[in-house]
């Protein structure tokens, strides 16, 4: 889906100084932004202290609250939410009468994984090929940086012409819902006109694009019980029940033959009716291996974007190095649901609940704790606000039209905020286009997107307040 600029009021020539002027004040704050990007990177904040220090993110909240204080930013504050972990708020004044936007990122990041892997230390921001590495690079402490240099820029150029405040989130990445449940409890804090969540990513690089829809998601942990403990499996393997093999078994009835999600009770959701993805795009993008083929039924936005998916995020079992010849009496895996707009999360995860205990074979004992969940979110792209983008986006990429997207990822906030300001205008852009390779060892971003999404928030906030 494209939606085609729709042009302001004022002299073409005007307009095209002002975007100039913004352009090369982003361009002469880039040295800066991969400084202050490394800075942040270094800071190793994983919202998880069995796997990092707190102090790790508590330092990454810190740098962040500086930076906000230092752009003159008032009631500047780090909070601690229900969940644990910190976030960051202030406010930056506009002229009077103007528009409030609030500005989103988060600090925190998912975990290295495999740190041999990665080609250059994980957080050591390292340039390579024209690319920013390091975890956290696109997804999002690019964000972050991205939003304090459209708002320099806009310093640079005559001022920021709309109220702001600045929201970084500190457990995201974790699911946990801190910053949802302290903004339900606190509903005055993020109110705003418009608010601009810097965490998705272009469809391609190069390519402008807000994502119009998000998949909800639930975390659940399965623990499967068969046995008082481990047993022989010479003595007594072949009758005794193994708990893992009770688990693969449960695992395996969420796919199909074709290897699509099967929830029972959850039927078929509305196809995907905007932007085309092509599967050998996809596969590329995915780094799909030759010879081996997709899973599920449908076009790839169907399969990423409008419907559910369950997804085995890890098994707790023995290596196979040093493992023992035993029948195993307990066993664990963590699974991720991702649930389609239109389809309510908790509702969803009831089914899935019911489905794994049903599917639990030779009277097996299940347990399943939720560990975290979040509702989809749909967009009102008729917005004046996404004019306003259209135009911005357009002025920064050389007169490229901004693309529509799904994404088949989660930002449990999106849900909350829309139900708190049912007014706002909400748009999501951001620096995790397909090669960032988010989640992923060897996450990086790219410079040039960086300049020019900073160019077309800055030229988003001029034209949004020209219209308010």
């Amino acid at each position: 889906m494209t939606l085609s600029p729709a042009r302001g009021e004022g002299p073409a020539s005007e307009r095209t100084a002002g975007s100039d002027a913004v352009a090369a004040a982003v361009a002469d704050l880039m040295p800066r932004a991969r400084t202050e990007l490394a800075e942040l990177v270094a800071f190793r904040s994983v919202a998880d202290p069995e796997q990092f220090p707190k102090s790790e993110c508590e330092g990454a909240a810190r740098w962040v609250a500086d930076a906000l204080r230092a752009e003159g930013f008032e009631d500047v504050e780090v909070f601690g939410t229900p969940d644990g972990t910190e976030s960051v708020y202030g406010l930056l004044p506009g002229p009077e009468g103007a528009p409030t936007v609030l500005l989103y990122a988060h600090y925190d990041v998912q975990p290295p994984l495999d740190e041999s892997a990665w080609h250059t230390p994980p957080f050591t921001l390292t340039e390579r090929d024209g690319r920013w590495y390091g975890r956290g690079a696109a997804d999002c402490k690019g964000g972050i940086v991205m939003h304090l240099l459209a708002l320099r820029a806009l310093r640079a150029d005559g001022g920021v012409p709309v109220t702001v405040k600045f929201i970084a989130e500190g457990s995201e990445e974790q699911g946990t819902g801190g910053l949802q449940q302290y903004a339900e409890a606190h509903p005055g804090l993020l109110a705003a006109d418009t608010i601009v969540i810097g965490d998705t990513g272009n469809f391609r690089t190069g390519m402008p694009t807000v994502t119009a829809s998000l998949r909800g998601m639930a975390g659940l942990q399965v623990t499967v019980e068969t046995l008082e403990g481990n047993l022989h499996s010479g003595q007594f393997g072949g009758a005794a029940p193994d708990a893992l093999a009770a688990l693969i078994r449960m695992l395996d009835s969420l796919r199909d033959s074709d290897g699509g999600t099967v929830v029972d009770g959850v039927e078929p959701f509305p196809r995907w009716d905007g932007l085309p993805y092509a599967e050998e795009d996809f596969r590329r993008d995915a780094r799909v291996l030759d010879g081996v083929g997709l899973i599920g039924a449908g076009s790839v936005p169907d399969r990423i974007w409008a419907q559910p998916s369950v997804t085995v995020l890890g098994i707790d079992c023995p290596p196979v190095v040093g493992a023992t010849p035993s029948v195993h009496a307990k066993a664990r895996a963590s699974v991720s649901l991702r649930v389609p707009p239109g389809a309510d999360t908790e509702e969803m995860t009831r089914l899935l609940v019911s489905h794994l205990e049903s599917h639990a074979p030779w009277g097996a004992r299940v347990t399943v704790e939720r560990t975290g969940q979040g509702q989809p979110f749909s967009a009102d792209t008729s917005s004046p606000a996404y004019r306003a983008m259209a135009d911005a986006m357009s002025a920064a990429y050389d007169g490229q039209e901004m693309q529509i997207a799904g994404q088949g990822g989660s930002i449990p906030l999106c849900d909350t905020l829309a139900t708190l300001y049912p007014q706002a205008e909400i748009l999501l852009i951001g620096l995790s286009e397909p090669a960032a390779q988010i989640h992923a060892v060897n996450e990086s971003v790219s410079p040039e997107e960086l300049e020019r999404l900073s160019v077309a928030e800055a030229l988003f906030l001029r034209e949004y307040a020209e219209r308010a």
